[in-house]
């Protein structure tokens, strides 16, 4: 889908946050699987004074483990003892440190020393079977069960989300639906919805198999914590993979009035606003990012495309421009660009000039052989008919072929042959383009439309005259397009050319009485032609 295809170029921009609701939506966007947007919140959170440190520091190391940076890890988690000796997550890391390193006896005497601060806290033990399980899965298999085995007993009158939480993680590679029960599970264990991933985590796990039931249960997190950034960014994101883009758009909107939202959710709501038609919204929140980040192309992009679709050709000419040449698109540049581009010279009449721009997008993406077929399209409307059979050529050269491009390609030699000054050449091209419509014919051969073009080009083959076989071609097309009296009106400039030539045939050989059955049905259609009423009238 061509939407979805702009959208991946709309990523990895910088962006920034409001910290109004603090460090903890840094700890539920790394629980959420989410590293890159908690480290962002936990930076710029972590001296505030409402910051636990002795928690954030916890969290930012493991961001950094994660990363694969154990020394920057292990600073965290000193900063985090430092903060506070009595939280013994911190402990946890330095452990996770240890097996990082190899270390495992180092480990499990920071573990045995987390777990004498707080020993019946199920939560501290289900931490340090994650951190076996992240280390290796396989070599501390039996850690990890014996681990949780103890963390179930700790929690046997108080039921803990995060052992489900884990469980559910530890299936999620090979067995989705065991791993959506698990997360299931945490959810009914969490009345007070303390740990929202289990949502998250469900929804994101079952969305492959049946994405309504992942979209109604972030609908069911929204509906227990309105407020949440993280669950009007996944509902979001949920209704966008699943091609609800109206709904995504009207949940993104809801999502960018939330002071925790991030820069480049700003610029996936450009996109979605402009694929929801909505295309001043788009360009003025577009302006809006240009403003803070003047040569951001995607933006410059997206006002470029919106223009085009306000109607306002010379603006996007003119914005077009300045995202082409803009350094930064160097190997950014797609063919929407240029076929963009090229709509808008078209709409402007500059049909040689739109011709150029589907010519660039061709030179930008050569395997993508469909797009010869526009840019024949293009030299057609530019009148450049030997350009635009080369194309449709090149393209039916290169395979796969249908049955109505084949057809497409004998209109362009029909063209080509039309202008041609030299008979010979005209001779020549006219008889490409018949021999592809006889074979079209073979496939289709009832399509009136076809046959009238076949008589069409014998009359281009004949000098502009008709001959016998051009007649005989139409009068074919008529018996079809008889077959549905409605054609009367639908294929009504058919009607008129085939009994016009067949007529002017007829009156040439002398044959007036041909010539006036003829010319009288072409008056039966244009009865309000008194001219041609009177020459009707006038033949004998």
């Amino acid at each position: 889908m061509k939407f979805k295809l702009l959208f991946s170029f709309l990523l990895g921009s910088a962006f920034c946050l409001s910290a109004q609701q603090g460090y903890k939506d840094g700890i539920e966007y790394f629980r959420a699987d989410q590293p890159e947007e908690a480290e962002i919140i936990l930076q710029r959170t972590i001296n505030d004074p409402a910051t636990d440190k002795a928690e954030a520091n916890y969290y930012l190391g493991l961001i950094e483990l994660q990363k694969g940076n154990a020394a920057q890890a292990k600073t965290y988690f000193d900063n985090g003892v430092a903060a506070n000796p009595a939280n013994p997550f911190n402990l946890i890391g330095l452990g996770a440190v240890e097996l990082k390193n190899g270390n495992k006896s180092a480990a499990e005497a920071q573990f045995k020393a987390a777990r004498q601060i707080d020993k019946n806290n199920a939560r501290i033990l289900v931490d340090i079977a994650r951190a076996y399980y992240n280390a290796d899965p396989v070599a501390y298999a039996k850690d990890i069960e014996k681990t949780l085995v103890d963390a179930r007993k700790a929690a046997k009158k108080t039921p803990e989300p995060a052992i489900y939480i884990l469980e559910g993680d530890m299936l999620a590679p090979t067995n989705v639906g065991d791993a959506a029960g698990y997360y299931e599970m945490a959810q009914q264990a969490d009345p007070n919805t303390n740990y929202p991933e289990a949502y998250v985590k469900y929804a994101r796990t079952y969305f492959v198999v049946n994405p309504k039931f992942s979209i109604d249960k972030l609908n069911d997190l929204l509906a227990k914590q309105p407020n949440s950034a993280l669950a009007q960014r996944e509902l979001a994101e949920k209704y966008y993979e699943s091609d609800r883009l109206t709904l995504a758009a009207e949940q993104y909107g809801k999502y960018m009035e939330n002071p925790n939202h991030f820069k480049k959710d700003e610029i996936r709501y450009v996109a979605l606003l402009h694929f929801g038609k909505k295309y001043q919204d788009s360009y003025d929140l577009a302006g809006k990012i240009l403003g803070e980040d003047p040569e951001n192309i995607y933006m410059q992009r997206m006002q470029f495309l919106n223009l085009e679709k306000l109607g306002k050709h010379p603006e996007a000419i003119a914005a077009a421009q300045k995202f082409l040449n803009n350094p930064a698109a160097k190997g950014k540049i797609v063919p929407n660009d240029y076929t963009t581009l090229g709509d808008v010279y078209t709409a402007l009449g500059q049909d040689t000039l739109a011709a150029q721009q589907f010519e660039n997008a061709v030179a930008v993406a050569p395997d993508r052989k469909e797009l010869l077929k526009d840019l024949s399209g293009a030299y057609t409307k530019a009148k450049m008919y030997r350009e635009a059979a080369d194309a449709m050529q090149r393209f039916v050269d290169e395979g796969d072929a249908s049955t109505n491009d084949r057809f497409m390609l004998a209109r362009r030699y029909q063209n080509m042959a039309a202008t041609e000054t030299d008979s010979v050449a005209r001779i020549a091209t006219i008889n490409k383009a018949l021999k592809l419509v006889d074979e079209v014919l073979e496939k289709v051969p009832d399509n009136p439309t076809i046959v009238i073009t076949k008589a069409r080009m014998l009359f281009v083959k004949n000098n502009n005259e008709a001959d016998q076989a051009t007649v005989d071609t139409f009068l074919e097309g008529v018996a079809l397009m008889d077959k549905d009296p409605e054609n009367l009106q639908k294929r009504k400039p058919d009607y008129v050319t085939a009994y016009n030539q067949i007529g002017n045939f007829y009156l040439k050989q002398g044959d007036t009485e041909n010539a006036k059955i003829y010319f009288g049905k072409l008056l039966e259609l244009n009865p309000e032609n008194e001219q041609l009423r009177a020459f009707v009238e006038s033949l004998k």
